[in-house]
């Protein structure tokens, strides 16, 4: 039986399994959407990855905004914040990368490595007009699949100009630019383009982008995007072929560094998606602070609980 690592990236959008050899080469892996279920979404993914596999796992990592859910529920081993994920697996596929342009779901990131350390770093999630679910929709709009977006994107002669600081103007532009008679390559062309302004005037306003970039997230599926961003930068991008499960990639070699160093896996196997997990809060009076404390229960048992600004609820 192969023995493998496996790394779990929980977000609002999509929760995406990984699981790597020693050689950190990807063995499997697994996209689904989250549907505003983590915990569904958990258990599912494990089900899915326990049918499809024979692998032996000796350790788990964690990542996303559900990480410590996931962790809870898992048994991980390490749990750590999409930027350090992000930036171990970029860091894995491209040694030497030195920017990580990271467009997700419902929020995007950038990350600025110099000598495969993490110097510097921003994220969006307030504007909609920098994410995929934007592209979703407009794609949605125009009665076009979002997988055949950036084809038709790279056929355009003469792309317009399409206002994308908001996704409000960027709609009802694109809307007026259809009204004035624009072929739909021309529209969409433009439509990647304001997407890829508005990113690095917001998120990588004020930084150093130098090469090697990597560009990775669901959107770097996007042909047309990626070429926005050539075109703007003047650098080659590099979409690595796991682009949409990095996140997860990078968690399983945190997991398989975590494990080696400690010499065992918390990893509670496969049957924890079995149980029934339920998530409950209550709101802690002992001081002004009012913390808001979240319970995670398996079954009728409290497993674990966050949310304390002090130690007083640590203890489960």
């Amino acid at each position: 039986m192969k023995e493998g690592y496996m790394g779990i990236d929980v977000g609002s959008v999509s929760t995406n399994i990984a699981i790597i050899d020693q050689d950190r080469k990807v063995l499997e892996k697994l996209y689904i959407r989250t549907e505003g279920q983590p915990i569904r979404a958990i258990q599912e993914g494990l089900m899915r990855i326990k049918d499809s596999i024979d692998i032996e796992i000796l350790g788990v990592g964690t990542t996303g905004s559900a990480r410590n859910l996931a962790g809870v529920i898992v048994g991980a081993d390490i749990t750590k914040n999409e930027i350090t994920a992000h930036a171990v697996a970029a860091s894995t596929v491209v040694p030497e990368v030195q920017t990580v342009l990271e467009i997700g779901g419902q929020d995007s990131k950038i990350i600025i490595l110099r000598d495969g350390v993490v110097v510097d770093f921003a994220m969006n999630t307030v504007c909609a007009a920098g994410t995929g679910s934007f592209l979703d929709q407009q794609a949605s709009r125009l009665n076009i699949s979002i997988h055949e977006f950036g084809k038709i994107a790279l056929k355009a002669n003469n792309p317009v100009r399409i206002a994308g600081r908001c996704s409000v103007f960027a709609e009802s532009d694109m809307i007026h630019k259809q009204q004035l008679g624009h072929n739909l390559e021309d529209i969409i062309a433009g439509l990647c383009q304001a997407l890829v302004r508005n990113y690095l005037n917001n998120v990588g306003k004020g930084k150093e982008i130098l090469g090697p970039v990597v560009f990775q997230g669901g959107v770097a599926a996007n042909k047309g995007i990626k070429e926005s961003f050539e075109s703007e930068l003047g650098l080659k991008v590099i979409v690595p072929e796991y682009h949409d499960v990095m996140g997860a990639i990078g968690s399983a070699v945190l997991a398989y560094e975590a494990v080696k160093e400690k010499g065992k896996s918390n990893f509670k196997g496969f049957d924890t998606s079995d149980f029934n997990y339920h998530v409950s809060s209550f709101e802690c009076e002992g001081c002004p602070n009012h913390c808001e404390i979240i319970n995670i229960h398996q079954e009728d048992e409290v497993i674990a609980r966050w949310g304390s600004k002090c130690p007083k609820w640590e203890a489960v």
